[in-house]
C-alpha cells in the first residue's frame, strides 16, 4: 500500500447467510471494516465514496443460492453489492480522475475500491438529480429502453401490455410506449398502484392482478383484440394467462420473472405452445448486452427529462444503516434508492 495512504472506518452491509423465501431485515447486519483512500502505487483500480445505492428487486435473488451466466449469489460475510452513484476519492486509471461522478456496480458500503473500473460510466450530465443514474438514467432505464425500443420495436398504435407496471422499469417501459403512439395497460399489486399508473403515468389502463379471480378474463377485459407486445416482469400464472390473449406475430420481451423470486420451487407454464400456433417472438435479454449503446440511450432519454415528459418517483431512505430495511420492505412504487452521502 502506497506510503501514508490514509485508512478510515467503512461501514458495510453484510449478508450474514444465504435465505430461503423472503428476506428479512435479520438477514442483514451493518458493520464496520477499514479502507485505504488510496490507490495502490501502480495499480489502475479507483476509490470511490458511494453517494446513492440502488435497490433493485433482484437483490432477493441474490440474497439465495443460485447459478446466472450474469451475476452470482452474494457472499455471506461480505459486503453486498449493487449498482450505485459514487465520486472518485483516488484513481489508478486513466480514464477517470478525482472527483468524477460515475455509476456503476459497487459495494454496499460507504467507499469501495474498484478493481476494474472499464465498465463504469462517467456522469456528464448533471443537470438533473444524481440519483437518477440509480434509476432512469441507469440501469433500470437503460432496461427499459432496450427492451422496448430494441427488441420489441413498437409501431404507433400497437397494444402493449406490462406486468409488474409500478416498478422501476415498468412505469418507464409505459411512459416510452406511450411517448411512441401505443395503447398502454399495465398491472399492478394494490389499488394505490393502480391508480398512479392511470392518473400519473398516463397509462391507458392498468388493474389489480390480486383482485383478479381470472387472468384471462382480465386480459380479455383490457385487451378485446389481443395484445401485440407483452413486457414480462412476473411469470408464472401472468404468463400463462398472456399467451392465451397475444395476436398473431406478437412479441414478448422477457424481462424478469419476480412472481419466483420467493418461491422455493418455479410455478410451470402450461400455454407455451401457443408460441408457435400463434407465431410469437419471445425473447430474454440482460441489459449489460445494451450498456455500448448508453450514449444512444441518453441521446433519447435526457432531453425527454429537461422537457418534462417523463414522471419518476424516486423513494430514498437516508443512512446505509436503513439499507436491509429498504431490502425487506421491497414494494413496486417507486424507485428504491438508498442515499449513503451528499459528497
Amino acid at each position: 500500500m502506497a506510503g501514508g495512504a490514509e485508512v478510515i472506518e467503512n461501514k458495510q452491509v453484510i449478508l450474514k447467510q444465504l435465505i430461503n423465501g423472503a428476506p428479512k431485515e435479520s438477514d442483514m447486519e451493518v458493520k464496520t471494516s477499514s479502507i485505504s483512500l488510496k490507490v495502490e502505487e501502480g495499480s489502475k483500480a479507483v476509490v470511490v465514496k458511494n453517494l446513492y445505492l440502488s435497490v433493485e428487486p433482484y437483490v432477493k435473488l441474490r440474497m439465495k443460492k443460485f447459478e446466472h451466466p450474469d451475476f452470482s449469489s452474494f457472499t455471506p460475510g461480505s459486503a453486498m453489492d449493487g449498482f450505485g452513484v459514487a465520486k472518485v476519492v483516488d484513481s489508478g486509471h486513466p480514464k477517470f480522475q478525482k472527483g468524477d461522478l460515475v455509476w456503476g456496480i459497487v459495494g454496499w458500503e460507504e467507499y469501495s475500491v474498484i478493481k476494474n473500473p472499464e465498465s463504469f460510466f462517467k456522469i456528464h450530465h448533471t443537470d438533473v438529480p444524481l440519483s437518477y443514474y440509480t434509476g432512469l438514467l441507469g440501469m433500470p432505464g437503460m432496461t427499459a429502453w432496450a427492451g422496448l425500443h430494441k427488441i420489441a420495436a413498437p409501431n404507433k398504435g400497437e397494444y402493449v401490455y406490462i406486468s409488474g407496471a409500478s416498478g422501476a422499469v415498468g412505469q418507464l417501459v409505459g411512459q416510452f410506449a406511450k411517448l411512441l403512439g401505443c395503447y398502454v395497460v399495465g398491472c399492478a399489486g394494490s389499488k394505490e398502484k393502480v391508480e398512479n399508473l392511470k392518473n400519473k403515468l398516463g397509462f391507458d389502463d392498468a388493474f389489480n392482478y390480486k383482485e383478479e379471480k381470472d387472468l384471462d378474463a382480465a386480459l380479455k377485459r383490457c385487451f378485446p383484440g389481443g395484445i401485440d407486445i407483452y413486457f414480462e416482469n412476473v411469470g408464472g400464472k401472468m404468463l400463462d394467462a398472456v399467451l392465451l390473449n397475444m395476436r398473431l406475430n406478437s412479441r414478448i420481451v422477457v424481462c424478469g420473472m419476480s412472481a419466483e423470486h420467493n418461491l422455493k420451487e418455479p410455478e410451470g407454464v402450461q400455454n407455451l405452445r401457443l408460441i408457435v400456433h400463434k407465431r410469437i417472438l419471445m425473447q430474454g435479454f440482460v441489459v449489460f448486452d445494451y450498456f455500448p449503446q448508453y450514449s444512444e440511450f441518453l441521446d433519447d432519454v435526457v432531453p425527454l427529462i429537461r422537457e418534462g415528459r417523463i414522471v419518476y418517483h424516486e423513494d430514498i431512505s437516508e443512512g446505509l444503516e436503513n439499507a436491509p430495511a429498504v431490502v425487506a420492505g421491497l414494494e413496486n412504487v417507486r424507485k428504491q434508492i438508498v442515499l449513503v452521502s451528499r459528497e
